[in-house]
């Protein structure tokens, strides 16, 4: 007859193993919804063992959303060489990587948690895409972004999550797919934008003399030309 020694884990190694249990299971449903007693099931531990390691839900939810939102930002980092496009391209692949993995993880991230505490989720969800927002405005190089710049960066920066969390309902979208029209809305956005101001056409111009024609800009510009004998022409007194 075989005897089965578990091994003892150390008190980091058990408060790892209780965070990743916790994302695990908020990331499934509201975490007001999960007890104590389902976290120490699912570690196969005992309750009063969860409470040695975390004095309540809160402050294990808390932890787990720390663990969740370190990894996302760390997705943002991207060496600053090479044309804009095929970075942005990276950093998606990167971002819908974690997506992949640890869709539980990203949903409770981002859909917040219990009504108590919030401010601290909201906190670390802000953090985040503030590290996001930073690192595509240095790959920009500009020092002191205007406004119309940081609006666009952080409306895509929102734009790929929301799309992110609608693509793990299904993943009715090749993924694939996904990562380059995100990396084509950056160029919409900031496209529209330079189209109203003169500083943000400069910013845009300059971008774009650094692209390659077979880079992601220049796959979109492609698609968009392929498109012009199709729409209609627009009236002349209507272009004034």
């Amino acid at each position: 007859m075989t005897t089965v020694v578990r091994r003892r884990m150390g008190v980091e190694e058990r408060r790892q193993q209780l965070i990743g249990v916790a994302l695990e299971l908020f990331g499934h449903r509201s975490p007001d919804e999960v007890s104590i007693d389902e976290i120490a099931a699912a570690a196969g531990i005992s309750r009063p063992l969860v409470y040695h390691y975390f004095p309540g839900k809160q402050s294990l939810y808390e932890a787990a959303l720390r663990r969740a939102a370190d990894e996302l930002a760390a997705r943002f980092l991207e060496p600053r060489e090479g044309p804009l496009g095929a970075r942005l391209l990276r950093v998606m692949g990167r971002f819908f990587d974690f997506v992949d993995d640890h869709g539980p993880g990203f949903a409770a991230l981002m859909r917040g948690g219990p009504a108590v505490g919030s401010s601290t989720a909201n906190a670390m969800i802000d953090e985040v895409r503030r590290a996001a927002c930073e690192q595509i405005l240095a790959h920009l190089g500009v020092e002191e972004p205007p406004a119309r710049l940081e609006l666009v960066v952080r409306s895509w920066v929102s734009l790929a999550e929301s799309t992110a969390l609608m693509w793990l309902d299904g993943r009715r979208i090749p993924r694939a797919e996904l990562e380059l029209q995100l990396v084509h809305d950056f160029a919409a956005l900031a496209a529209v934008s330079a189209a109203y101001n003169e500083e943000m056409a400069g910013v845009v111009l300059r971008v774009l003399a650094q692209e390659p024609v077979d880079g992601p800009f220049g796959d979109l510009l492609a698609r968009l030309s392929s498109l012009a004998p199709a729409v209609p022409a627009v009236p002349a007194q209507r272009m004034r």
